[in-house]
């Protein structure tokens, strides 16, 4: 048993944290090895390249098992940029069990990889009783390339004593991966929210690398270990053994596709650290760009091309689900405006995406949207006239007309363009990745069956509670599973440049598209 459900409800993450840790014998903790593991070394791989890795403030050595390497294959390969696309890319993989000397070889060719360079163990103790799961361990290893070349293509094989990805039987276990480009060009990035383990999840993810992306944003809510989404861990069926499950699923796509997350409400775990993103920690590598002494691994920032993309913890404004509420102390928003104001005024930067969890504009019957959003983040997209928010937390597709100061500004039909310079910000929420789905008040209304109304009855969650409105914003609803593409096209001086927006439904068809253009 962990945290009981009633007293969940009046604590915070922190509060939960400390609970579960006096609540475990130091004994246990013990017996089943620490928190997080890291140790790594840098080397060579290319002319001028290294490889190293950021360990956790907490760790410690756990024990090892005695296994032979040559019996364990690595899986759950999943990748990130590091704070230059161009020239940093972070390799991340799991082993089911502990392993002597994991290490990864890279280069530019399949049959010339480079010496062995080693990677970092962040081992992720579950001890029984914290959740549905008995006592286990988890192997996340990491390592992170520096002083890669732009715009190139490298391939790679992640191992360990006993298992040499080098060896002809095992090249078939060697993955790829694209730097950024050097110069702005042309490139497609996909996103969702709320995928989950399952077989919708697993078909959107087929579909997504069809679409051949440069990177994809997972806007929160990602495996789900923690079904119930409050920041409750213990007597809520958390079970971290799902994350295994997860990697496995999206290894086709993160393999060779940067898989950027940002952190819902079903990804604070409590008993990892205080602020409920120790698990995370262990089994992501995120650019470390984000706010000094936030507290809040999951807000970064980093650049593609013509493009800047900003991640956000909506936990720290959340109304709605407070366990996180206020936790940076407001340096996540004074960072944001510091970052929004920054790639606004830089040269070569045509378009700011932002992605979060949860939504600034949404009808859902289930989460609706975010007043802690509107309150602390809308006022700061308006002002620097951000081109497109992605959200998840509602499980549908919904996109809005253009909206500033929380009214419309124009409608945007199917098909239309909005100019974000002078007419306000589009909002999408792409939460329709693989979970159960929810309910709109309003009928659906996408490409081929366009079903206009002229408002729409929804709720917005303010620190007081529910409060009932009726918006006129929601123009395009979809109640099925699927994802978003973007195309993103740069445009020489004095023209203009265009994010073209596509809904797609797991079935491959189209059921939204729009283009954000920007004059250059």
């Amino acid at each position: 048993m962990g945290v009981p459900e009633k007293l969940a409800e009046r604590m915070s993450m922190a509060e939960q944290h400390e609970y579960l840790r006096a609540r475990f014998s130091r004994r246990n903790m013990i017996r089943g090895g620490a928190v997080t593991l890291g140790a790594v070394a840098g080397g060579a791989f290319v002319p001028g390249a290294t490889a190293q890795a950021a360990v956790p403030a907490q760790r410690a050595a756990a024990p090892a098992e005695k296994v032979d390497g040559a019996l364990v294959a690595p899986f759950g390969r999943h990748l990130a940029y590091g704070t230059d696309p161009r020239t940093e890319m972070t390799v991340s993989w799991q082993v089911p069990v502990a392993v002597k000397k994991p290490y990864i070889r890279i280069g530019a060719r399949p049959w010339d990889l480079s010496r062995k360079i080693e990677a970092e163990v962040r081992a992720l103790h579950t001890p029984a009783g914290v959740g549905a799961s008995g006592d286990h361990t988890q192997y996340y290893l990491h390592a992170r390339l520096t002083h890669l070349r732009p715009g190139r293509t490298y391939y790679y094989g992640v191992g360990h004593d006993g298992f040499d990805p080098a060896a002809p039987h095992l090249a078939g276990t060697l993955g790829t991966f694209t730097t950024a480009p050097a110069r702005s060009e042309p490139f497609t990035f996909t996103a969702f929210g709320d995928e989950g383990v399952g077989y919708h999840g697993l078909a959107n993810d087929a579909l997504l690398l069809g679409q051949n992306p440069a990177f994809h944003l997972h806007a929160g809510d990602i495996a789900y270990a923690d079904p119930a989404g409050a920041g409750k861990t213990g007597d809520t069926g958390f079970d971290s053994r799902i994350w295994d499950q997860f990697l496995a699923q999206t290894e086709s796509v993160a393999k060779s596709v940067p898989w950027m997350v940002s952190y819902g409400n079903h990804d604070m775990e409590a008993w990892y650290s205080p602020n409920g993103y120790g698990g995370e920690e262990a089994r992501w590598q995120l650019p470390e760009n984000g706010p000094d002494k936030a507290n809040l691994p999951g807000v970064y920032s980093f650049v593609h091309g013509n493009t800047a993309v900003i991640s956000l913890d909506a936990n720290d404004v959340s109304f709605e689900i407070p366990a996180n509420l206020g936790i940076s102390g407001g340096t996540q928003t004074t960072w944001l405006e510091a970052q929004l104001k920054k790639y606004r005024a830089a040269k070569g930067i045509d378009f700011i995406v932002v992605f979060f969890h949860h939504c600034a504009y949404c009808t859902s019957t289930a989460h609706s949207s975010e007043g802690g959003v509107r309150q602390e983040w809308v006022p700061l997209f308006d002002k620097y006239t951000v081109d497109l928010v992605i959200n998840g937390h509602n499980h549908q597709y919904e996109r809005t007309d253009v909206i500033k100061g929380n009214e419309v500004t124009k409608k945007l039909p199917i098909g239309g363009t909005a100019y974000p310079e002078t007419e306000g910000v589009v909002y999408v929420t792409a939460g329709a990745a693989g979970r159960s789905l929810y309910a709109f008040t309003a009928p659906d209304s996408y490409e081929g069956h366009e079903n206009d109304v002229e408002s729409v009855s929804a709720f917005v969650n303010l620190k007081g509670g529910r409060q009932n409105e009726t918006v006129a914003w929601s123009r395009v609803r979809y109640l099925d599973y699927s994802f978003l593409r973007v195309d993103v096209t740069p445009a020489a001086k004095g023209r203009t440049a265009t994010l073209k927006v596509r809904g797609i439904a797991e079935s491959g068809k189209e059921i939204d598209h729009f283009t954000v253009a920007r004059r250059v």
